[in-house]
């Protein structure tokens, strides 16, 4: 089943956690700041404080223009490794209570260093990143595999599609009643990831790739034996929510994640390595033979 695929998506709050009730929030980088020290109130450990960046106020800026944080930094030559965004309307106290509504476990990855910010009229924009590690084989273009195989994303994704998959959803003009839960399959997770670091090195986005070989071809060459083969791609989210929200609000990528014909998923993520800087995102559904 080869639908068209699914273009880059636009960016999303991403944040976690509840915080003390009356702290002094100074503006928003403060916020970030004492939530990091803080743990996000004692929820998990204490960690270093964000550095400023200003390359990173001007990928805040880019991503006001559109795009996703990722690419932004990009675009500002900071060569990040991950980021993340967040966006708020309104005062100082709005980015409180966007950080107590949403959470801060995001924003409170120990990995993260940097942080950046752009504020026009009522509206502020939040990145924060680390940078990408030079590798000491420069000649090598492959993208690293603990970021793009048997990540948190995956699991949330298959989360997140058995909990629509349970309840049942709208895709376009079809209505789809509740569907069996899907399982994970470290044999489709290898497919996935196989197709999604193909288009992250070569800089290109489609179903078929360069040697012309199909979901279901790549899905029988590893020796899976299958009934029915569906595919969703995304070029651009950096969450697994955001990814998801896209898919649903497409109806032939919603269709897939809605057929009650799969029964196994596997998802993988790869860092764009050519032109293209963000994630490439790669879910393989399957109804194996019998």
């Amino acid at each position: 089943m080869k639908l068209p695929p699914l273009g880059q998506l636009g960016c999303l709050l991403i944040l976690a956690g509840a915080l003390c009730p009356h702290p002094v929030w100074a503006d928003p980088v403060s916020a970030v700041q004492l939530l990091r020290v803080s743990g996000c109130g004692g929820l998990v450990p204490a960690i270093q404080p964000l550095q400023l960046s200003r390359q990173l106020d001007k990928a805040a800026a880019l991503w006001a223009a559109g795009g996703s944080p990722l690419t932004a930094a990009a675009q500002t030559g900071y060569r990040a490794r991950q980021a993340a965004g967040l966006r708020v309307r309104g005062s100082d106290e709005s980015v409180l209570q966007a950080l107590r509504r949403t959470g801060c476990r995001e924003f409170a990855d120990e990995a993260l260093r940097d942080i950046g910010v752009y504020r026009s009229g009522a509206d502020t924009w939040l990145v924060v990143a680390s940078r990408a590690v030079e590798s000491i084989h420069p000649a090598r273009s492959e993208p690293a595999p603990s970021v793009l195989q048997n990540s948190s994303s995956a699991t949330r994704v298959l989360q997140l599609v058995n909990e629509v998959r349970a309840r049942g959803t709208r895709c376009g003009d079809q209505s789809f009643g509740p569907a069996p839960a899907l399982r994970e399959s470290s044999t489709l997770d290898s497919v996935a990831y196989q197709h999604a670091a193909d288009m992250a090195r070569h800089d290109y986005f489609e179903h078929v790739d360069l040697g012309g070989h199909s979901p279901a071809d790549r899905v029988r060459a590893i020796g899976y034996r299958e009934r029915l083969v569906g595919e969703n791609i995304a070029y651009g989210p950096t969450s697994a929510e955001e990814v998801v929200s896209g898919w649903l609000h497409s109806a032939g990528h919603c269709a897939n994640i809605m057929d009650a014909r799969f029964a196994e998923m596997g998802l993988a993520l790869a860092s764009g390595q050519g032109a293209r800087h963000g994630l490439y995102w790669d879910e393989v559904l399957t109804e194996p033979a019998k």
